[in-house]
């Protein structure tokens, strides 16, 4: 999964993607190198974040939705947002999954969306927003109690019927955790495959990894992003969600021929 944020503020390419021949070129540049899906947000959930509301998030996001679409009519496009009006209109201007860091937890219409358009939904484990998740990192065990928020949601999907075969889960990385929980969960990504789910884990680049490099660019923070993908090739982790894909789909392809006999 490639991202694309249409937004002047996201922590790593904020206002890198800010006309429609950069983002037709990117999108272009993803495909080349192995994406299966670009995920397309408008609304950064970066920490400290301010949230623009939905329609300044539909405004941003639906002209680019249209014209990659237009361009590459079969790329599989994801869009990030945690905003029932934002989803819905979003899949009916073409966009085929919603990745929703709340999970639902947010906009529980979100699911009711979901659940007419029958369409896949990336179920992330996350606490609060982006103004206070830093000081929600507080666990007891956190890898129990990141499953166990997970199968709440999950549950929470499947009342609003919405398919198990089209619910993806994510442990959140990065999402209220500090870098002892993210390291924790990492090495423990086995126990998020008792949820009998695909699992997506989204990495790259952040903060943790700039402490462990002692790197503050996070555009610098590549090659821990590479050693994660690797540890998700391991693990037969079915989706990573990257930044720069060139970099991450030819550490795959090796890493994949490794593990994946």
């Amino acid at each position: 999964m490639g991202i694309i944020n249409l937004t002047p503020d996201s922590f790593s390419d904020g206002g890198d993607l800010n006309s429609s021949k950069k983002v037709l070129d990117q999108v272009n540049h993803f495909l080349s190198n192995g994406v299966d899906i670009v995920d397309l947000g408008a609304q950064s959930t970066r920490p400290g974040a301010e949230e623009v509301g939905s329609k300044k998030e539909i405004k941003r996001l639906i002209p680019y939705l249209k014209l990659i679409k237009s361009k590459y009519p079969d790329v599989l496009i994801s869009i990030d947002t945690f905003n029932s009006e934002v989803a819905y209109e979003a899949l009916m201007n073409g966009a085929n999954w919603i990745n929703d860091v709340t999970g639902g937890r947010r906009d529980k219409e979100i699911l009711d969306v979901v659940s007419k358009f029958n369409c896949p939904f990336v179920i992330t484990h996350s606490r609060g927003n982006s103004k206070n998740m830093n000081q929600l990192s507080k666990y007891k065990n956190v890898l129990s109690e990141v499953k166990y928020s997970l199968e709440i949601l999950i549950n929470d999907a499947l009342k609003k019927n919405i398919s198990k075969r089209n619910i993806i889960v994510d442990p959140g990385i990065g999402f209220s955790k500090d870098i002892n929980q993210n390291l924790e969960i990492l090495r423990n990504l086995d126990v998020f495959k008792e949820l009998n789910l695909p699992i997506l884990i989204g990495a790259s680049r952040k903060r943790f990894i700039g402490e462990i490099l002692d790197e503050i660019n996070p555009k610098e923070r590549d090659i821990g992003t590479l050693a994660i993908s690797c540890l998700c090739s391991q693990f037969k982790i079915d989706i990573v969600r990257v930044h720069n894909v060139a970099m991450n789909y030819k550490i795959l392809k090796v890493s994949d021929r490794i593990y994946r006999k």
